[in-house]
């Protein structure tokens, strides 16, 4: 992309989706730009959140400190969604038309991030950096929703991919019971027919599932003679699901996506070793990237004491995204010039190559494996 393309010209070809000039410039003023997160915290009872969280703030404080963006502090309204998809959804509406926030950044979890993705579009407002896997936030393409970390899709692919290469064949899925959860469902059933393997079980489950439901889940995996188990999300409800398979000796391999990961690990304990992880992003406790280097020595100097983890990682990297698309907006930034700046836009952080086409925000493409070890690290 031409960064010397005058604002204008971009401007011409954009399609007219956003809000009207008149209010284009929310959340902008001469000394700030104030962003709008939903996230969710639970209370401080959601350690993945407040892994994020740290990240965001990491990025943030580190912009900031060296004159933030365009001479325009970086300012977080954040917003406790609980994880509640409504929640989220009512937090962004507030974001934007109460606290007039320049644009929606960084919810997690599918459920919530569909939601405030629901918000932006409706408002017309941009959505950035989204931390899920939601296919709904890719397919039908959405203009003002920008990702940054690659889909939960490609991570099915990668962890049916491996299962099939240590001779497992019958895989059972447990995903939300919710719309998105079915878009999942369709992805493994679709991807497990292209690789070769049978998706032998379906296993939805509510928030609210209840132990009894669990048993019930658990049982189900032992009579469906499934090899392996991965998930979609739900680390907490994930925990219990692997304690209680344990617990009556089932021989299920058990995997995961990366969203709680290094939280979900850490709760199991010895109970983790040789689970295998899909990661969307380069380990955090090695310093073999630019990323992860940059990521290491900035958050031990604004979180000393605080452990490495994908979250704090994610939401360091998502953050450091973010500041490089607010570059693109201009010096005088609003919304519609947001968007033409992500045009066909390419944002490298750290060397980290973050793709935005007219038709595919594919964000980034990397997906990795990671298996956690007797000591309970990662290992990539």
């Amino acid at each position: 992309m031409n960064l010397h393309r005058p604002i204008y010209a971009l401007l011409a070809g954009l399609s007219l989706v956003l809000l009207p000039a008149a209010r284009a410039a929310d959340g902008i003023s001469p000394g700030q730009i104030l962003i709008g997160q939903t996230l969710t915290l639970q209370g401080g009872k959601n350690d993945y959140g407040a892994a994020v969280q740290a990240g965001v703030q990491t990025a943030i404080e580190q912009v900031n400190r060296n004159g933030g963006v365009g001479g325009r502090k970086l300012i977080l309204k954040v917003l406790d969604d609980d994880n509640k998809p409504t929640q989220a959804e009512a937090n962004a509406r507030q974001l934007v038309t109460q606290d007039k926030v320049f644009l929606l950044f960084g919810p997690i979890e599918g459920g919530p991030s569909t939601a405030v993705m629901k918000a932006a579009v409706d408002l017309k407002v941009p959505l950035f950096g989204p931390m899920a896997g939601s296919p709904t936030l890719r397919e039908p393409h959405q203009p003002l929703v920008f990702p940054v970390r690659a889909e939960h899709k490609e991570e099915f692919r990668a962890l049916m991919k491996h299962a099939k290469s240590l001779g497992m064949t019958r895989v059972a899925f447990v995903r939300s019971d919710s719309d998105t959860g079915q878009q999942h469902l369709a992805n493994v059933q679709r991807l497990a027919k292209d690789i070769g393997i049978d998706s032998v079980t379906d296993l939805p489950f509510k928030s609210d599932i209840s132990d009894a439901q669990i048993a019930a889940m658990t049982q189900q995996i032992g009579t469906s003679g499934a090899q392996v188990v991965f998930n979609h999300g739900g680390a907490g409800m994930y925990e219990k699901l692997i304690r209680q398979a344990r617990s009556v000796g089932s021989k299920a391999m058990f995997f995961g996506v990366n969203s709680g990961s290094s939280q979900l690990a850490a709760h199991l304990g010895g109970l983790a070793h040789g689970m295998v992880f899909s990661q969307v992003m380069p380990s955090p406790w090695e310093r073999k990237t630019a990323l992860t280097r940059a990521y290491q020595d900035a958050f031990s100097k604004e979180k000393p004491g605080q452990p490495f983890s994908y979250g704090s990682l994610e939401g360091y990297l998502t953050t450091r995204a973010l500041i490089e698309a607010l570059k693109r907006a201009g010096p005088n930034p609003t919304r519609e010039s947001f968007v033409a700046g992500m045009r066909n836009a390419e944002l490298d952080v750290e060397g980290m190559k973050i793709a935005y086409k007219d038709n595919a925000h594919t964000g980034l493409s990397l997906v990795d494996l990671a298996l956690v070890t007797r000591e309970g690290r990662f290992r990539h």
